[in-house]
């Protein structure tokens, strides 16, 4: 067999990208970023802040227009999804959907650039996310590296997040936490998982792809586990669905999972967006339902 014939042949292929014998991976999906701005319609400002050089690990961050210099804000950490393998936190969308949740919530926003499967196997974006919640939480005395976070955080009110694959890795994220606990005794307020994957799907063999040392189906990350949903370390979580979902079902599943779990938190919400798809807000925040799920995210974090 000529290499020119190996090359073209596909070894792989899944709904977000293929994967060629000679190694080399196509995208289905092109991500366009853009530079950090501030808002002078929200009045939100953004900067881009490197977490790690190596490996590689930056975010965006989020600063709500500021009402009273003396008073301190809630703090995001938001996860982006795109099935673990595309997507930015420096995409329009993503931008402008943390940009929102900020300024409505009145809340500093960080949004992790992890890195991306399969070129960097998972587990790598559970740990960039995590070094990036751990990077957050080293500000909790006022001398971290960022002036933002120690001038303007309260740490007390620590939010995890995350939209579809997203969700799968803040869940992650919460169960560390309660496993392990974050630098200077920070906690978690609460989480948001907004249409989550938790497998169950024919993207489960993508997955196992994406990440060669699982455990198969019942892996722990894809499938949360009785015990680890008894780890989640939070006091509150909401759960968005929506009803035309193929994700759906497992996030329901997770709610009422988490319920029965050995979980010490204080409540459990489930609402659903009825006749929509996927992620449907994230593509336009103007639309009504859209508005309403930004608008729902953002209280539950005020409510702190």
């Amino acid at each position: 067999i000529s290499s020119g014939a190996v090359a073209g042949e596909v070894a792989h292929e899944f709904r977000f990208f293929r994967v060629y014998r000679d190694g080399r991976v196509e995208k289905f999906h092109q991500t366009r970023k853009i530079p950090p701005f501030d808002d002078p319609v929200t009045g939100v400002r953004s900067k881009d802040v490197v977490i790690s050089p190596e490996p590689p690990v930056s975010a965006r961050i989020f600063l709500p227009e500021i009402r009273d210099p003396n008073s301190k804000l809630p703090v995001l950490l938001y996860v982006h999804g795109g099935g673990f393998s595309f997507e930015s936190a420096f995409s329009p969308d993503i931008h402008n959907y943390v940009s929102s949740i900020a300024a409505k919530a009145e809340a500093i926003a960080v949004s992790v650039e992890y890195r991306l499967a399969p070129e960097h196997p998972i587990p790598a974006c559970y740990d960039d996310s995590w070094a990036a919640l751990r990077w957050v939480a080293a500000h909790a005395g006022g001398a971290g590296p960022d002036a933002w976070l120690n001038r303007h955080a309260d740490l007390g009110r620590l939010f995890v997040a995350g939209d579809s694959a997203g969700g799968n890795i803040a869940h992650e994220l919460a169960v560390r936490v309660g496993a392990g606990g974050l630098p200077g005794d920070v906690g978690l307020a609460g989480m948001v998982l907004v249409h989550p994957y938790f497998g169950g799907t024919e993207d489960d063999a993508m997955w196992l792809y994406m990440c060669p040392e699982n455990g198969g189906l019942e892996d722990r990350r894809l499938r949360p586990a009785a015990e680890d949903l008894g780890r989640v370390g939070c006091e509150r979580v909401l759960v968005f669905v929506a009803e035309k979902d193929h994700l759906r079902r497992v996030g329901a599943w997770y709610a009422e999972e988490l319920r029965r779990s050995e979980w010490g938190g204080k409540s459990v919400e489930l609402v659903e967006n009825f006749g929509e798809e996927h992620c449907f807000h994230i593509s336009d925040l103007r639309y009504e339902k859209a508005a309403e799920l930004v608008d729902k995210f953002s209280s539950f974090i005020k409510q702190s």
